[in-house]
């Protein structure tokens, strides 16, 4: 018989690429999404016409229930994404990841699931990514402060010395520091479903997404990746616009490895518990990026601006040694990817 899988946030970029994969491997898909506002202005035309789909809300307990009826294993996918526009949203970002989880969590506990559970987990728990001062070893910097990235002192320094520091792969056992609202309740949802599994014997499997670009990006809300913000100002004849110096690193990897990520933790053996890092293991700069989709538009040459956003983290990117030994690979080139993505379609 085949597996009977949820997909949460089905609809959505990373969602809905899933719910491709886990088609194409003969599995009977349900998908629920809410189609937020923020995220959708219609049902998306790509929806897979052999998956199940449900336009629910997670946070009312009937639609979670709902939900999970009869299935042997759940992806979440389902989040509001991004640093968002503010604290304003703290509600929204509460509401939609950590509520929804808790009644999404609620549900299977009461029906006895003890099958895979795989959380769409994010790098953003890490907070600044690894770093290690040559007289002091591995380092945790404090966050930036406004008045330094408006002087354009942009990269972290050793807190018990002052000297700089050079960043390193962050591994899964890195302490996590969310910095942002949309951070700390990526994090509780992964708190959330670690209980879960603990109380329940269910596999619970964090994947934590690096960068993640390719089809389906949205590409014009306040939660649009970077990736796609610079691809929509190339598409307006604008060179894509670069905060602090573009040498932010970044593990920017493709959607399509991602979506063979959820395969392996949904349906492979042996199970899979525990965070790990989806990424490529090669990390790229941000200025890098924008220079590649010019390059694959003919546009104009980025244009690195100064600019900042509080809250942003300096350098995070991946060690992907974790994943590699458990059978999940990122396969899709930086080159290739990039250019596959330059005329993709957008959301």
């Amino acid at each position: 018989m085949a597996a009977r899988v949820l997909v949460t946030g089905g609809a959505g970029f990373i969602g809905s690429h899933v719910v491709d994969a886990l088609v194409e491997r003969g599995c009977e898909v349900r998908v629920v999404d809410a189609l937020l506002e923020a995220a959708h202005r219609q049902r998306p035309s790509y929806l897979n016409p052999a998956a199940e789909f449900i336009e629910a809300d997670l946070r009312d307990p009937r639609e979670a229930e709902r939900a999970v009826a009869g299935v042997d294993a759940v992806s979440h996918q389902a989040a509001m994404v991004g640093l968002g526009k503010g604290f304003e949203d703290v509600g929204d970002y509460v509401a939609h990841n950590s509520l929804a989880t808790a009644a999404l969590l609620r549900a299977l506990a009461d029906r006895g699931f003890d099958g895979r559970l795989v959380l769409a987990g994010s790098m953003v728990v890490y907070g600044e990514g690894a770093y290690r001062c040559a007289g002091h070893g591995s380092m945790r910097p404090l966050p930036r402060l406004a008045e330094d990235l408006a002087a354009g002192r942009v990269d972290p320094l050793c807190p018990v010395c002052g000297a700089g520091l050079t960043p390193e792969p962050v591994t899964e056992q890195a302490p996590t520091d969310p910095r942002s609202v949309y951070a700390a309740t990526k994090l509780e949802q992964e708190h959330l479903c670690t209980v879960f599994g603990r109380e329940t014997g269910a596999a619970v499997t964090s994947l934590r997404y690096h960068n993640v670009y390719g089809p389906r990006m949205p590409f014009d809300t306040p939660y649009a990746g970077v990736a796609s913000i610079f691809r929509s100002s190339l598409e307006q004849g604008n060179a894509p616009r670069v905060f602090e110096d573009g040498a932010q690193l970044r593990d920017f990897v493709h959607v399509g490895d991602v979506a063979s990520a959820n395969t392996r933790a949904v349906l492979g053996e042996p199970r899979l518990d525990g965070p790990i890092n989806v990424a490529t293991g090669e990390p790229r700069s941000v200025v890098e990026m924008a220079a590649a989709l010019s390059a694959a538009l003919d546009g104009p040459d980025p244009v690195v601006t100064g600019e900042f956003r509080l809250g942003d983290v300096r350098h995070v990117f991946a060690s992907a040694k974790r994943a590699r030994s458990l059978g999940i690979e990122a396969n899709v080139g930086f080159e290739a990817g990039v250019r596959e993505f330059a005329t993709a379609r957008l959301r």
